[in-house]
């Protein structure tokens, strides 16, 4: 005889599941917050307890006056830089002959730049354009995540090229400071790998050969690296496109660099050159591969700016410049959240899906 309870008890793991994977989501970005506010107050704190004299950089921020024509040219800048990042994107997507309009493009780019700028639960900004290019186009899944693959490989490789050139020409590499020599082997080194990496990756017996099964089997990165692999086969005949992404990424760190230039132009203190932020914006930005919400950047831009100045900039300076660029982000992220606004249903189903889905992408 079957008790009349026993439909309760066989249904309670079911009803207990989602609360756990709620719960994980929960602890997860409270630790995400956790390190990011921890590394800030630290930050801040280096910056009070390194100042001469009582000094307060903060303080100095208010009463001095600033230049707000730099500032307004660093918007301009970071704006366009973000509009050539989509642009790439939808370029990308296109080449796999989607079709999808510029229009529709701009709209899942914006709200993937709002959703990386301030991520909600698991679904960050690329799952996000992943999920929403596969609901408007159901039998190009396959190419969506080949094509947001594909422009974040060429984007942070890149990063690191643009750096590795600006210290050629800087000459930074010939400083006598042991960390600065160090920073740029490594950057050296990275651009190297990746060179080799990705010319290695775009070799049709390299990645149908046994050495890409025996990658895709590796715990944790083991998909991702398949999914990325996927996503060169499907480029691989297109060279040319490829070449014009690089192109694009090349203006776009560019374009990033020189926006934080004027940052630090249009704020108190004395600034680093243009040439130097070619090397600390773009290894600053490569934290980005980091799922934190802030911190990384923040700390790596206050570090290279003392250390590449050889201590004539003290620490302070450059936390104050990273925080004004994450202000000019979140500007430039008000327009995703009109977007959020205007398709809020369609973005919650398709948040929905990427939460059930994420896994297998």
């Amino acid at each position: 005889m079957v008790s009349v309870d026993e439909p309760r008890r066989q249904a309670l793991p079911q009803r207990i599941e989602p609360l756990k994977k709620k719960a994980k989501k929960l602890l997860i970005t409270l630790v995400k917050i956790g390190i990011s506010a921890s590394i800030l107050a630290y930050l801040v704190w280096n910056a009070v307890q390194s100042r001469p004299h009582g000094e307060n950089v903060f303080a100095e921020l208010v009463s001095r006056p600033k230049h707000w024509g730099m500032l307004a040219g660093a918007w301009i800048m970071c704006f366009s830089a973000v509009m050539l990042t989509f642009i790439r994107w939808w370029y990308l997507v296109r080449a796999l002959e989607v079709p999808l309009p510029f229009g529709n493009g701009l709209r899942i780019s914006f709200l993937g730049y709002l959703f990386n700028l301030a991520p909600m639960g698991i679904v960050g900004g690329d799952l996000l354009k992943v999920f929403m290019l596969a609901h408007e186009h159901p039998d190009s899944r396959a190419k969506s995540v080949a094509s947001v693959a594909v422009d974040r490989l060429v984007g942070l490789y890149m990063l690191f090229a643009v750096a590795a050139v600006a210290i050629l020409a800087t000459g930074l590499w010939r400083l006598p400071d042991p960390t600065v020599r160090w920073i740029c082997h490594i950057t050296f080194a990275l651009t190297a790998i990746g060179c080799v990496g990705i010319v290695l990756l775009m070799v049709p017996g390299v990645t149908n050969g046994r050495l890409t099964g025996a990658a895709s089997r590796i715990p944790r990165i083991g998909h991702a690296l398949e999914s990325l692999v996927d996503a060169l086969r499907m480029y691989r005949r297109q060279p040319g496109v490829l070449a014009i992404a690089a192109l694009m990424s090349v203006a776009v760190h560019t374009m990033f660099a020189t926006g934080v230039y004027l940052i630090a132009r249009g704020l108190p203190g004395e600034p680093l050159s243009l040439g130097m932020h070619l090397v600390v914006s773009p290894l600053s930005a490569s934290t980005g591969v980091l799922p934190l919400p802030m911190g990384p950047f923040e700390a790596v831009l206050d570090f290279l700016y003392t250390s590449v100045s050889r201590g004539a900039i003290p620490p302070g300076q450059g936390l104050v410049v990273a925080l004004v660029y994450r202000l000019i982000c979140i500007l430039i992220a008000i327009i995703g959240v009109c977007y959020y606004l205007g398709s809020r249903a369609e973005v919650v189903e398709v948040m929905h899906e990427a939460e059930q889905d994420a896994p297998a992408v």
